[in-house]
């Protein structure tokens, strides 16, 4: 388990590199995002990644590690989004904003720690497409609870499928870095 903690942390330095160089370049301009219009964000991505495993060609340069590194923001954003609420300027500073994604990659780490205890890091035998298809059909339970207006019967509401889909992601990377 030390060993995936230590993957994770280093995954995610790059990701929360990324997020506060963009902060840096466009501030907290995501907070104008609606659940629906995150969730879009994240659909989009978990798209290309599957057409990228398809057809192996990108005609605008993507690739399968920066989408899942966006994912992975995009995941975080759509849980402070789902907590604070939509802004319709820019309400955070550079500061504010590092600091709520910091404690929301902390909570994911945990709930992943939490996991892998009981599942016994089932998520290293799984394929990558299974992994991508794991995102997007949670993506997709996603869009179905919103649709809902938020209630759910008997499964887990949005929070909890964002922060699957974050450690989904996670564990996408730790297995494109150890290839």
């Amino acid at each position: 388990m030390q060993n995936t903690v230590t993957q994770f942390d280093e995954v995610t330095a790059k990701c929360r590199q990324i997020f506060v160089d963009k902060m840096q370049d466009y501030g907290a301009s995501w907070r104008i995002f609606r659940l629906h219009g995150i969730t879009d964000q994240l659909y989009i991505k978990a798209c290309n990644i599957r057409q990228l495993q398809t057809t192996g060609v990108s005609l605008v340069g993507d690739d399968i590690e920066g989408n899942l590194r966006a994912i992975i923001n995009y995941g975080v954003t759509a849980i402070i989004q789902a907590r604070h609420g939509y802004a319709d300027s820019i309400d955070m500073s550079v500061e504010q904003a590092t600091a709520i994604y910091d404690k929301v990659l902390l909570e994911a780490k945990e709930l992943m720690v939490r996991k892998n205890h009981d599942y016994g890091e089932a998520w290293r035998e799984m394929s990558r497409e299974g992994i991508v298809d794991m995102i997007l059909a949670k993506i997709i339970r996603i869009k179905t609870i919103i649709a809902h207006n938020g209630k759910t019967i008997a499964s887990e509401g949005v929070e909890g499928n964002y922060f699957d889909i974050i450690n989904y992601a996670i564990f996408d990377l730790i297995h494109y870095e150890q290839d």
